[in-house]
């Protein structure tokens, strides 16, 4: 592959990027989404809620720190969110060979190429995100040599492709939860078992009520929720039972539509590391980490719920809990570090509700 060879990224409304090959020298189609964070490739890279989705990064210059090797601990990928890249494919403006980091095994483009993953470098980034913002997430292909059609990945049920396929338990704690493996960060398992607790991670359309639980975690994950109809029906049992629920980001999103609200889907999304919500009832905002393409509309919450957090960029919701049974969710990943670890605290928080009970 040379990295010199041309190539194009066509958006849906005929719109032409042109740029330099990266990475896989192929062409993929998907829905092509933009990501303001300024650090953590490899950790966006390997995020399951990117599946089928052609990334758009921001900042100006991509892979100066490399890419690290995997290293796994106890059955745990303690480098990547998962255990390979679930992008369809990315779009950059600048990419750099000269990567220089203490951990850095291999750059951004042997990393790609390895996986089967093409880039676009070369982009003018700043133009196509004003044109995403403008019109809204739209359907591309990157194309090197012969056409091929536009595809959207929101017509599958993307969480089947990225969810676990047995039951995987880590830990070893006295408080057993399980998790709904719905694409799954590993820093969420991660978070939970240094809180000494054990966790039970289940397929996304695993029946796991009859088994021996304290509480449930629901996952983010790709793509629409309303395709998670078995994960929606477990949860609704759960909460018959009264269990403590905590929902991130599509987990978010089920626990409201287990709840009897409705979603929707976002212009463009929020994809960042900086989106600021603020918990309702209090002058307290938070810097928050997020990847999702749909919201809960809050308007269609039922009697006993209450908005629990607000997005100050654009006032979707953000989050939300019972009045006094023990379910709550956030459409933020209260397990990011992309430097401030503002949320952290929601794992203790629930964790507190849990053995409470």
């Amino acid at each position: 592959m040379s990295r010199s060879t041309e190539a194009r990224l066509v958006l849906e409304d005929g719109t032409v990027f042109s740029g330099r090959m990266l990475g896989a020298p192929t062409g993929v189609a998907g829905e092509v989404v933009f990501n303001t964070g300024m650090v953590g490739y490899p950790e966006t890279l390997t995020d399951p809620s990117y599946r089928g989705q052609v990334l758009v990064l921001t900042y100006p210059i991509v892979g100066n720190y490399g890419v690290p090797e995997r290293r796994l601990a106890d059955g745990l990928d303690e480098t990547f969110e998962s255990g390979e890249i679930q992008i369809a494919g990315l779009v950059v403006a600048e990419a750099t060979e000269e990567y220089s980091h203490w951990s850095a095994a291999k750059s951004l483009s042997r990393w790609l190429d390895e996986q089967g993953v093409p880039g676009l470098s070369g982009v003018d980034t700043r133009a196509l995100t004003k044109r995403l913002r403008e019109r809204g997430v739209m359907l591309g292909k990157i194309v090197n040599g012969e056409d091929i059609p536009l595809r959207d990945p929101n017509q599958d049920n993307l969480v089947s492709l990225v969810s676990t396929q047995d039951p995987v338990v880590y830990g070893n704690g006295p408080t057993r939860v399980v998790l709904i493996d719905c694409g799954c960060k590993n820093s969420i398992i991660r978070s939970l078992v240094r809180r000494d607790v054990t966790v039970i991670r289940v397929p996304w359309d695993y029946d796991f009520t009859a088994e021996t639980f304290d509480g449930v975690v629901v996952s983010n994950g790709p793509g629409d929720p309303k395709m998670c109809a078995e994960t929606i029906e477990h949860v609704r049992q759960v909460m018959r039972q009264q269990r403590p629920i905590l929902g991130i980001c599509l987990g978010h999103q089920i626990l409201a539509l287990a709840a009897g609200a409705d979603t929707y889907k976002l212009k463009f999304g929020h994809r960042s590391q900086n989106q600021p919500c603020v918990a309702i009832g209090t002058s307290r905002c938070y810097i928050t980490s997020q990847n999702h393409g749909y919201a809960v509309d809050e308007r269609t919450l039922p009697d006993g719920w209450m908005t629990w957090f607000q997005n100050l960029n654009d006032g979707t919701n953000e989050g939300i809990r019972h009045r006094e049974l023990p379910f709550m969710s956030v459409q933020f990943h209260p397990e990011a570090a992309p430097g401030p670890v503002d949320t952290n605290f929601l794992f203790d928080e629930f964790l507190q509700v849990l053995h409470a009970r």
